[in-house]
């Protein structure tokens, strides 16, 4: 897996690319972990490049989302993979999670 982070006024951008599975999850939480401790509470996570998520990933995405919603901000989803979104969509979440068609959409809606 392999994360990359922009830092806008409003909003950061994490870009995962690859798997996030039980052995990758914990540095994704670390990443967002980190975003939200720097003041970042507004996060939008493209996952476009995710070619599998687990429970493990979706644990780290739920826990990020009640961080950023306590702090006053929020966490969506920008242009989900068809894996990750099944994966989502499977566990139920889809009802849970803003989600974006376009990485420049989700970052508008901050």
């Amino acid at each position: 897996m392999d994360i990359s982070i922009q830092e806008y006024k409003r909003v950061a951008v994490v870009t995962v690319r690859g798997r996030i599975d039980s052995t990758t999850s914990e540095e994704l939480d670390i990443a967002i972990k980190g975003l939200m401790d720097k003041g970042h509470h507004n996060v939008a996570l493209d996952l476009a490049a995710v070619d599998f998520l687990s429970s493990s990933g979706l644990r780290v995405m739920v826990h990020a989302l009640k961080q950023a919603r306590q702090a006053g901000g929020e966490l969506v989803l920008a242009q989900p993979a068809e894996q990750a979104s099944e994966s989502i969509a499977i566990a139920g979440l889809d009802v849970l999670f803003k989600t974006f068609p376009a990485r420049e959409t989700a970052i508008a809606s901050f």
